[in-house]
């Protein structure tokens, strides 16, 4: 497949829109959104460092996935004033530590010091929207499979299980 972004700058590292992350206060919601339009949920997952609940959205045909944040505390349940709302359009990259570089070299800020564990497959980071005209971008990069088996809280119950 053609790659249509620039073979320079930050676009010689990205490989696709991954998703559009959008931020709704309950699961409920989430759910009542996907039925209203028809969305197949792909897989569920919890992001630890931000203390949120997902449900991406199945994609391909020329559809992306649609990523419902669910926060269960921190600064994202505030979001829209607690509405939620559209959050940040998402790239695939082929390398999140070589953009992060081009990025602090470009003279812009990541909201993560290094990439953090976003669902068990993918490390994420974020270009701060200062530097992106107002649009929170996040970078993402693969590394291992997605877990279509996982539960908002099973890599917490696996935590505990173990001992951690």
């Amino acid at each position: 497949m053609e790659n249509l972004f620039a073979n320079t700058g930050i676009g010689k590292h990205i490989i696709r829109v991954h998703h559009w992350g959008v931020v709704l206060p309950t699961v409920e919601k989430a759910e009542a959104f996907m039925d209203m339009f028809g969305l197949q949920e792909d897989y569920r997952g919890h992001v630890d460092a931000y203390d949120s609940h997902l449900i991406f959205t199945k994609h391909g045909n020329g559809a992306d996935a649609i990523e419902f944040i669910i926060p269960q505390s921190g600064v994202l349940t505030e979001f829209n004033n607690g509405k939620g709302g559209i959050a940040h359009v998402a790239y695939l990259v082929d390398d999140i530590e070589a953009v992060s570089e081009e990025v602090r070299q470009m003279g812009m800020e990541l909201l993560e010091e290094a990439a953090v564990e976003g669902t068990e497959d993918i490390i994420v980071n974020f270009i701060r929207p200062r530097y992106t005209q107002g649009i929170l971008v996040e970078l993402i990069q693969e590394v291992g499979e997605i877990n279509y088996n996982a539960t908002f809280t099973s890599r917490q119950e696996a935590r505990e299980k173990e001992g951690k």
